[in-house]
């Protein structure tokens, strides 16, 4: 099996020749961290195993996408041969090499920073290791088990770096030059302030959102940096062995009735996570709304829903102006369609290479132009 020539073509895909990065890509066998993995397939998640078919399994390992290894509790390791899954949220997966190399990009790693990262398959951590030497890498995650895996498959790779099982909002086994999240957090951990070095760097994603935020230390404890321009979407830290219930029950009152307020909708159904900048605005305004959506030929409908009991239901075709239902404290449709239309008016959204700045507890300030928005420790 030659993986080797598979990894070379993924490296020249994704860096550029005379990046220091393109070693370590070429050379980390990426297939060794995901033997299987849940393929999604409309709405049930499929078990593939690579063995089964090595051909397939060279090409989709060394492409330049995710492949999510666990659904809810349950890893693609662990599960029956042929399992098909058709409830859980992904809970782990092996991020997009080129995502991962972003990350560590704008992180600013040099050759003498001792960096904190987060394990899931062990294959950025891996990478890490090539670029840095095993001593300056620490890779954690709150999963016991996907901590034990990963370790044994960096073992193999012949990396090994310190690993430990710690939820990362919590306290940090350690201190660090650089912190670099690739799980989505609601606001900056204040652990991660007080155990980044002064002048370090930290970099996350903010949960609901599709904002990557890099931030450097300051001598007040705090940080301050930018939300950067390019969009990611990385799974949420959890603190269990899987993700608590969603909003069922307020998506179960939102399914038929008329609600509080009928009203018809300036813009056409948007299913919000598909547009980032609106996405991300949204949820800085609006904090913890949950999206869902069903389509029916050519009739989509979405859901709002918010933990305080607010909801709201669009249904509409294509460019239709949709019908819109809304009930509880806070108009939720007429929060999106605000922005929408300030989309519209301006031609873009603030929430995009804003200054940040972040309070020692974790409180975030971001600021651009006139525009402020603050997320509470």
């Amino acid at each position: 099996m030659n993986w080797e020539a598979h990894a070379a073509r993924l490296a020249g895909e994704v860096t550029h020749p005379a990046s220091r990065w393109r070693e370590p890509l070429a050379t980390v066998p990426r297939h060794a961290f995901v033997p299987r993995w849940w393929a999604n397939e409309g709405t049930a998640w499929v078990l593939r195993d690579g063995t089964a078919d090595p051909g397939a399994w060279m090409e989709d390992v060394y492409s330049n996408r995710t492949l999510t290894t666990r659904i809810g509790p349950l890893h693609a390791d662990d599960a029956d041969p042929g399992a098909i899954v058709t409830r859980g949220l992904p809970t782990s997966s092996s991020t997009l090499p080129g995502l991962v190399l972003s990350m560590y990009r704008h992180a600013m790693i040099t050759d003498n920073s001792d960096i904190l990262v987060t394990t899931g398959s062990g294959y950025g951590t891996a990478l890490a290791c090539r670029r840095l030497g095993d001593k300056r890498v620490t890779s954690v995650d709150v999963d016991a088990g996907l901590v034990e895996k990963a370790r044994a498959r960096l073992d193999a790779a012949g990396v090994h770096p310190h690993t430990a099982v710690c939820d990362i909002t919590g306290p940090l086994p350690g201190t660090y030059d650089r912190i670099v999240s690739t799980v989505s957090v609601r606001t900056v951990p204040a652990p991660w302030l007080a155990g980044l070095r002064t002048g370090g760097r930290l970099m996350t994603a903010l949960a609901g959102t599709g904002l990557i935020v890099t931030a450097d230390k300051t001598d007040d404890g705090g940080a301050v940096g930018r939300t950067e321009l390019d969009a990611a979407g990385f799974m949420r830290t959890r603190h269990g062995d899987d993700y608590p219930p969603g909003l069922d029950e307020v998506h179960e009152h939102a399914q038929t009735p008329e609600g509080e307020e009928v009203s018809t909708g300036r813009y056409p159904v948007l299913y919000v996570p598909d547009a980032w900048d609106v996405w991300s605005m949204l949820e800085l305004t609006v904090p913890g709304i949950e999206h869902r959506r069903m389509d029916d030929g050519d009739t989509r409908t979405v859901w709002l829903l918010h933990p305080d009991g607010s909801w709201a239901r669009a249904v509409g075709r294509w460019t239709d102006p949709p019908t819109v239902h809304q009930s509880g404290p806070r108009r939720l449709w007429t929060e999106l369609e605000r922005i929408r239309h300030r989309l519209n008016k301006e031609g873009g959204l603030p929430v995009y290479g804003a200054a940040v700045r972040i309070d020692p507890d974790g409180t975030m300030h971001f600021r651009r132009g006139s525009w402020t928005a603050t997320i509470p420790a």
